[in-house]
């Protein structure tokens, strides 16, 4: 049993912060939501009085924070996470941020003689309830074998990306791959519809074809062919359309520190910025084909 201080208790947090309370860890956890302390409390956990108060005489530090200007100010800022834990603590920031944010973050960390990955996660907040998440974690081979036992208690894919800040580099590239796909696959069955092809039958056809990916065959923004999408649900939200936002404004942000053209990226994250402009940034983002209706 470790201890660990865990830090935002959000949606995708809490779900992750339950289950190492599930496994027999001992969590001290800190939210600026009261309720989502209370509720990780009622869970088992104790509550601690900040942020700084978390990160004291625990092993493992687990911080799941909004942007890159969160995490700074959470780790480096006065009375920050670096001089409040002992030496030897290891960080895992979990948050989706830039890559200079989390290289900083971590060099940072080591200066002060501390281990830490930059460990972003896929799955959602279904695969966080469940354990199942995908980690991608940036970082020394040291660092990671450490942590390593803590992530597979809240996820089921752990991948040691390389060095520090690489978890954000494979988490932006697979997130902008996913967010073009959509679109793309959300194109398709709006033309097909409009030919009179039917839904099940393009599915059929391309799922086994070289239209195959991701984003038809487990998320196929039509309603039939695939029964656990948000097309069969209302479009209810599981990753919402401002997260892929997020997201692919943070491929731009990587884009240019890289130096590297991606237009479709470029493109697709304009297509989600319309829809954030409509109103609909609450959609799941395989609602992307109701702005190709012409629905939103």
């Amino acid at each position: 049993m470790a201890a660990i201080g865990f830090i935002g208790l959000g949606n995708m947090g809490g779900p992750m912060a339950r289950n190492l309370v599930k496994d027999g860890h001992k969590l001290k956890v800190f939210d600026l939501a009261a309720g989502a302390v209370s509720a990780l409390v009622e869970a088992g956990a104790e509550k601690a009085e900040s942020a700084s108060d978390a990160a004291r005489d625990v092993d493992f530090v687990v911080t799941m924070l909004p942007a890159g200007e969160h995490v700074r100010a959470v780790y480096m800022g006065e009375g920050g996470l670096l001089s409040s834990a002992r030496k030897g603590t290891v960080f895992i920031d979990s948050s989706t941020i830039d890559i200079p944010s989390a290289r900083e973050t971590i060099a940072a960390a080591e200066q002060a003689g501390m281990t830490m990955l930059d460990a972003p996660v896929s799955g959602g907040v279904g695969g966080a309830e469940a354990g199942t998440l995908t980690f991608m974690a940036g970082g020394t081979e040291e660092a990671f074998a450490k942590a390593k036992p803590i992530l597979e208690k809240m996820g089921k894919n752990i991948f040691h990306a390389g060095a520090a800040g690489n978890g954000q580099v494979a988490k932006v590239c697979n997130n902008m791959i996913l967010g073009i796909t959509m679109i793309g696959v959300s194109e398709a069955f709006v033309l097909g519809e409009k030919l009179g092809l039917d839904a099940q039958t393009l599915f059929d056809i391309s799922s086994t074809a070289s239209g195959q990916c991701w984003s038809m065959t487990s998320y196929c923004p039509a309603p039939g062919p695939v029964p656990a999408s948000p097309a069969n649900r209302n479009y209810q939200p599981g990753f919402s359309a401002a997260m892929m936002l997020k997201d692919l404004r943070l491929a731009q942000d990587a884009s240019k520190t890289a130096r590297t053209p991606i237009p479709l990226g470029a493109q697709a994250a304009q297509l989600y910025a319309l829809m954030e402009a409509a109103g609909e940034e609450g959609l799941d983002f395989s609602g992307i084909i109701k702005l190709i209706r012409g629905e939103i």
